[in-house]
């Protein structure tokens, strides 16, 4: 594990971030100010004119913005994405510099991870798998969690931008795949946590309990999680713009569903988890923040929660 540094070593060194969303800006944001030449990528063209306005530089595709870079940040939602940055019309495997470093923050199957890294190895580039873990705010601060495996010419590479966009850096085994496998444990509890939370917020509110009350004695007691603590105030101010949205985990949950039948093991309480996310996403709330688990559940109970639910 590594701390982050006040600064790059290679400060001025040029990178290229793919995917201007709210953990991608985040970072780019970060590795700016920590000195780098930023050139930043996103299918949402006002992302990138934002990112212009704030100092960085905006690019048309992945494959101008990664031209001289010897670092390229991928910050899509999973493998498929991932495939299309770096191998699409206008990806940036082959204008990415021989030697350079493509560092991947998808969620996907380490099986996905390790396909996608020996074909662009063959090329003579580096991949190193890097899933994160934080939030949108900690993107922001430079303070993310990072997971990441890959071969040691491909952590030299990086090392300088993840020390700028992480307070904490895992170094999980010199095989790309280990890192992805790591992300979806994380993300099995994860999931798992918020739709307790939300089903317990949405019980106590049929129970006639102040929940903001409950909240306060949970978060205090042996019952917490971070989830809790972190959501729950979404269904407290009934403000469920997406922080994290529902079908981040209708896709991790489904990935570890796959992982789970692959290798013939038992998941049932991830498998109980995606069937709420799936539910809240089939009610039209997808794109919303992933604590309106606990709308469903105030829907479908008739029970009142903040802003109108039930």
């Amino acid at each position: 594990m590594s701390v982050q540094q006040d600064q790059p070593s290679s400060a001025k060194a040029q990178v290229a971030v793919i995917g201007l969303g709210s953990m991608g800006f985040g970072m780019a944001s970060s590795l700016r100010r920590a000195g780098f030449d930023v050139a930043g990528c996103d299918v949402d063209r006002s992302a990138v004119e934002r990112f212009a306005t704030e100092g960085g530089r905006g690019a048309e595709s992945p494959a101008q913005a990664a031209e001289g870079a010897d670092i390229v940040v991928s910050v899509v939602v999973n493998a498929a994405q991932t495939e299309a940055v770096l191998f699409g019309p206008g990806g940036v495997a082959q204008a990415m510099p021989e030697g350079a470093v493509f560092v991947s923050s998808a969620t996907m199957d380490p099986e996905a991870a390790r396909r996608l890294a020996a074909r662009l190895e063959e090329s003579g580039r580096h991949y190193l798998d890097a899933p994160i873990s934080g939030g949108a705010r900690r993107a922001a601060e430079g303070a993310l969690t990072i997971l990441a495996s890959g071969s040691p010419a491909a952590f030299a590479k990086a090392r300088p931008a993840l020390d700028a966009m992480a307070s904490t850096l895992y170094e999980l085994g010199d095989a790309p795949g280990q890192g992805a496998a790591f992300k979806m444990i994380n993300q099995l509890l994860a999931g798992v946590h918020i739709a307790a939370a939300c089903e317990a917020i949405a019980f106590a509110a049929r129970q006639g309990l102040d929940i903001a009350k409950v909240y306060e004695v949970i978060t205090a007691s042996a019952g917490n999680s971070w989830m809790f603590e972190n959501r729950v105030p979404h269904v407290l101010d009934g403000d469920y713009t997406p922080h994290s949205a529902v079908d981040i985990f209708v896709k991790d949950l489904g990935i570890i569903q796959d992982m789970a039948r692959a290798a013939k093991f038992p998941v049932p309480v991830s498998a109980a988890a995606l069937q709420m996310f799936l539910m809240t996403s089939a009610a039209g709330m997808g794109r919303d923040d992933d604590a309106s688990v606990a709308r469903l559940y105030a829907q479908v109970t008739g029970t009142k929660l903040p802003g109108g639910e039930g």
